[in-house]
């Protein structure tokens, strides 16, 4: 116990200690003192899990078979039930796809599609700052990989060029929206080296992305216009979309291959009836909430335009948004100050993100108003002014 104690200690002394916490506790603590609460560490980017309008309208119209609350065992096995089919079919509905595969969560579609495709012929290219998930996925494949700097695509190309004949394939893996940066993959350009090399396969996670973008909110690619292109799309459900579980979008036969051999697809309990029935009621709605995404993009834009004149790093093109600060408990601090204004943005530390890069991420939602990200610049504009 004394190891687990030390590095404790450690973590403790660099600031980069974590808890858990009751954001109840933490929305009614901050009523009592007659603040707004504006939480803007969440990633309910359309304010749909809050809605409370909409799940009473849900369940008022949902049948009594959707009250289901457990699939108690896995897909492979009783789990496959009708919610299960009929999500994937309107998927592939909107995603104009083949195949759609609904897995338990994001961490498990990008942990164990790389491990089921990859052989020791496969040769993965993957950007530097993809999320923890796909690391692990990567780790655990049997395939090579080489991680190529941050949307570095003079250097992927001469990795591709350098390799395209020493392997069966080989796989570029990107996020399009990048969780912590908010900046975004040049999506066409991978398209155009696709073009190229006909062993090279498109990994695209579309987590941030998905309910924001494209002209029915499927994301990035569908607003590039290169949703054919891309062999495996992962989205996920639970950030915008307000649900829980996620997706991937790739041809029946790869679909049919995961399905035989994605070890976080066959040894996990499928995802609830109820919970795939609500996804599915979000995505019917999908087309209706641009709105939404008009208003997120807006606010997004007036914290753009304060970084622009601010002291920080130009990175963000999107409605993620890093403030950097450098040091962990500079972050801790002014994480604190803006709490007491009523402004829940947790900092983010290692080893989320690179040593001295310690930041809040400001992650906005489509009920956040106007007024409110007016407030928020003129404090950071005060810290920003002193530091």
């Amino acid at each position: 116990m004394n190891y687990f104690k030390n590095r404790l200690h450690e973590l403790e002394q660099k600031g980069n200690l974590r808890t858990l916490y009751n954001i109840d506790e933490l929305a009614a603590s901050t009523d009592l003192q007659q603040n707004e609460f504006v939480n803007l560490s969440s990633n309910d980017y359309l304010s749909l899990a809050s809605d409370s309008e909409l799940r009473r309208e849900f369940f008022e119209a949902a049948a009594p078979e959707y009250w289901k609350m457990s699939a108690a065992s896995s897909r492979l096995l009783t789990g496959n039930m009708s919610e299960y089919i009929q999500l994937e079919e309107k998927l592939c509905e909107l995603y104009k796809a083949e195949s759609a595969l609904v897995v338990g969560s994001g961490y498990h579609a990008n942990s164990g599609i790389l491990p089921a495709i990859c052989t020791d012929q496969t040769l993965v290219l993957a950007d530097k700052l993809i999320h923890a998930s796909i690391v692990d996925g990567i780790q655990l494949s049997k395939g090579k990989h080489i991680r190529y700097r941050h949307n570095d695509y003079q250097q992927l190309e001469r990795l591709v060029v350098e390799n395209h004949l020493k392997y069966d394939k080989i796989i570029i893996v990107t996020e399009s929206v990048f969780s912590m940066d908010g900046d975004c993959a040049d999506l066409k350009r991978l398209v155009m080296l696709k073009s190229v090399y006909p062993n090279l396969l498109l990994y695209i996670d579309e987590a941030h992305a998905v309910g924001i973008f494209g002209p029915n909110g499927l994301g990035l690619c569908e607003e590039l216009n290169c949703l054919q292109d891309i062999d495996i799309l992962v989205g996920t459900f639970g950030k915008a979309l307000g649900s829980v579980g996620a997706f991937v979008i790739c041809n029946s036969i790869l679909h049919h291959f995961l399905v035989n051999t994605m070890r976080t697809l066959i040894f996990t309990t499928a995802l609830p009836p109820v919970n795939l029935a609500w996804t599915r009621f979000i995505l019917n709605k999908l087309g209706e909430l641009k709105e939404k995404r008009v208003h997120l993009l807006h606010i997004a834009s007036l914290l753009h335009q304060f970084i622009s004149r601010s002291k920080q790093p130009k990175i963000s093109t999107t409605h993620i948004i890093p403030f950097i600060i450098g040091e962990s408990e500079k972050a801790t601090l002014l994480s604190q100050m803006l709490r007491k204004e009523g402004f829940h943005i947790l900092p983010v530390r290692p080893p989320s993100v690179p040593e001295g890069t310690s930041r809040l991420r400001i992650s906005l939602c489509a009920d956040i108003t106007e007024l409110q990200v007016e407030k928020l610049i003129s404090l950071l504009e005060r810290y920003d002014c002193c530091h």
